[in-house]
């Protein structure tokens, strides 16, 4: 875990007002998660967040025999599925899983935009944001159609990790584009996981530490991975928001694979961040967002 974890909320409300680990710290950097690609073990949440699935939340009660009492702790609330109404459908095409000649349109443009005003209006996302988070969502069943991946899990990851693309002050422009860059904490092993650069500095400007870059919070070795043209601009951006979006979709179904089983999709969410905490504060925010109409 690359940052120290935060104080529970109580609600989704609550976790909006609440200042994050990074406000009570000196100085105004954004926390920073490393990616990891493991279960996390004392993960308490059974959530499903992908396209028409449903689940239910359960912790592992002690055996029946244990000689110490043991409290249950209340299971986290489970977020309801959410569909994202296709505006353009995805252009078929026989490819290879993972490959993205099946989509021919920017992410952007894949979702309803009387839809993306709606719900980005009930929910307080950008429409920007959201049509991106809605469009990669859309794009991935093309790429990976079993993986089920719900547009409110990527909104919820975008909440938690920059608010939508406006952490520290940051402004996410219409053509995609956050500015400045929203650039994390050094992972220097102090009160994060240590991570010596990997990229000479060229993504993050740090030539000693990686640091987390851009809306959805890539640390430079991950996006060198998993980066995507998601605006079809023929490049990659990790501060474009398309761009993150399709890849942070990307990534989650790589390391998921079938997110509506409970298991796949905690593992999928502990690729950002390994923490009970994290993995309830997106399922929390994901079901929010899910029951908004």
């Amino acid at each position: 875990m690359t940052d120290p974890t935060p104080e529970p909320r109580d609600s989704f409300s609550a976790m909006i007002q609440a200042p994050t680990a990074a406000e009570t710290r000196a100085g105004a950097s954004r926390p920073t998660f490393w990616r990891r690609w493991a279960l996390p073990v004392a993960t308490i949440i059974l959530a499903v967040l992908g396209v028409g699935a449903l689940a239910a939340a359960a912790l592992t009660p002690p055996p029946a025999d244990q000689a110490t009492t043991v409290t249950t702790p209340t299971p986290t609330p489970i977020p309801t599925p959410s569909r994202t109404p296709i505006g353009v459908q995805p252009t078929p095409a026989a490819t290879v899983p993972g490959s993205l000649a099946a989509v021919d349109r920017p992410v952007s443009e894949l979702a309803d935009p009387a839809w993306v005003a709606r719900i980005g209006k009930a929910g307080s996302i950008p429409e920007r944001a959201l049509a991106a988070y809605a469009g990669a969502a859309l794009a991935v069943t093309e790429t990976h159609p079993g993986c089920g991946i719900g547009w409110n899990t990527l909104a919820a990851i975008g909440f938690v990790e920059s608010e939508h693309g406006s952490m520290n002050g940051a402004t996410l422009r219409p053509a995609g584009t956050v500015t400045p860059a929203i650039i994390g904490i050094p992972l220097d092993g102090n009160g994060a996981n240590a991570v010596p650069d990997t990229d000479q500095g060229r993504l993050d400007g740090d030539s000693a530490w990686d640091r987390a870059v851009g809306p959805m919070q890539f640390i430079p070795s991950t996006w060198e991975l998993t980066a995507q043209d998601g605006n079809r601009d023929g490049k990659t951006d990790v501060n474009q928001i398309d761009d993150a979006a399709l890849a942070a979709a990307m990534h989650l179904c790589d390391v998921g694979g079938d997110l509506t089983v409970s298991a796949n999709w905690i593992a999928a969410i502990g690729a950002y961040n390994a923490s009970v905490e994290y993995n309830n504060r997106v399922a929390e925010a994901a079901n929010h967002y899910a029951t908004l109409r």
